[in-house]
């Protein structure tokens, strides 16, 4: 089968492997002059894990194998610890925290060259139920079996599809970055929460660290200057609990990045056609559960699977569709609401709210941490 993939990021470089690997003929089409290595870190749970060792992806040395995640609240009072070493043994494979160049990297290593079309920025698409046609800005012209568009939360495969519904600002944003770390993460995870938003801290390998601050953007604000955005960081946050402090001094301006999180109408139907999509493309979510890879690994898991037990492309989509649908969104709709930077739910994340908390058993958030990844999962 001659497969058409739009977009070269995590997503649809990750497709393109898998493809290759089950037999398929693939075209990457990507509107960059190359693979785009920008970005921070990321935090890849079991579920991507796991798919990201059925495509046969290196991962040795890749990052940090994180085996703990520390709730604290924001004076630094443990709040919950969840043994995420435990669920590793469970399922069968670890999570991991790494820069996202290194994944892009590893998901990119061994394919041919050739796969890629380089600045074929896409226009439009010619879906006739037998084949599909794609155009790109240049001209050219390409006929495959069967388009996977994976252009992220603006995709234009989405527009062509289903009509524009572009992305709009949710109200947050997260200040994030990949710094040497001021400290020893170890293999632990820590995320403080609090009623003015969330820091989190992932070590990422080689003596880095990610860190993310998630705070109340609206739509319409303007640019910020880092500059100014460090000094008012520290003011906000300066008095948190051991090592926010230390974080915040190690910074410099040049270290941070902003992201303002934004999504789209998901879609009702996945597919058309011989067309589908996966990733951000069809369900763009925030940050804050760190599933938005893997669930774009989870989407490239079924789809293979779909196609391998289906020999018709268009009865395997709807396949995958109803597989995926409702994992997929209960993903977004969680990492939507885990996002308190303002209003009466961020009083559930004040010191005295959190108090209670604390007789919490390690044990239960371990198990809370379970089923939350089996209830978005399709692969565990």
């Amino acid at each position: 089968m001659r497969v058409l993939i739009v977009g070269a990021g995590l997503a649809g470089v990750a497709a393109a492997r898998g493809f290759l690997a089950a037999g398929h003929e693939v075209t990457v089409l990507e509107r960059s002059p190359s693979l785009r290595e920008t970005g921070c870190a990321i935090l890849i749970w079991h579920n991507g894990t796991t798919v990201l060792n059925d495509l046969g992806v290196r991962m040795d040395g890749a990052g940090q194998r994180v085996d703990t995640l520390e709730l604290r609240s924001s004076r630094g009072r443990r709040v919950m610890v969840m043994d995420v070493a435990r669920l590793a043994d469970e399922f069968g494979a670890p999570v991991v925290s790494l820069p996202r160049r290194v994944l892009l990297d590893r998901l990119a290593e061994g394919l041919p060259q050739d796969i890629y079309r380089f600045g074929a920025r896409f226009t439009a698409l010619h879906d006739d139920g037998r084949s599909v046609r794609v155009e790109t800005e240049d001209g050219a012209r390409y006929t495959g079996d069967l388009l996977i568009g994976a252009d992220g939360v603006n995709s234009q495969v989405r527009t062509a599809l289903f009509g524009s519904h572009p992305a709009r600002p949710t109200g947050t944003a997260t200040w994030q970055g990949l710094i040497r770390a001021p400290f020893d993460p170890g293999s632990r995870a820590l995320l403080f929460l609090g009623p003015q938003g969330d820091v989190g801290m992932n070590p990422a390998g080689d003596g880095m660290l990610q860190w993310l601050i998630d705070l109340r953007r609206r739509p319409g604000d303007g640019p910020e200057r880092p500059d100014l955005a460090l000094a008012a960081l520290r003011q906000r946050y300066g008095s948190w609990g051991s090592p926010v402090p230390e974080l915040l001094a190690a910074l410099s301006e040049k270290d941070l990045q902003l992201f303002p999180h934004r999504r789209h109408r998901a879609p009702l139907r996945w597919r058309h056609g011989r067309s589908v999509l996966i990733g951000d493309a069809v369900h763009a979510m925030p940050p804050m559960l760190a599933q938005g890879t893997g669930q774009a690994l989870e989407d490239v898991s079924a789809l293979l699977r779909a196609l391998a037990a289906e020999p018709d492309p268009v009865a395997a989509l709807g396949a995958y569709e109803r597989s995926r649908r409702r994992q997929a969104t209960l993903a977004s709709v969680m990492a939507t609401q885990a996002v308190a930077t303002g209003g009466p739910r961020a009083l559930t994340q004040s010191e005295w709210a959190l108090r209670g908390a604390v007789a919490i058993p390690d044990g239960l958030g371990t198990w809370m941490l379970r089923k939350l990844l089996r209830g978005v999962s399709t692969r565990l």
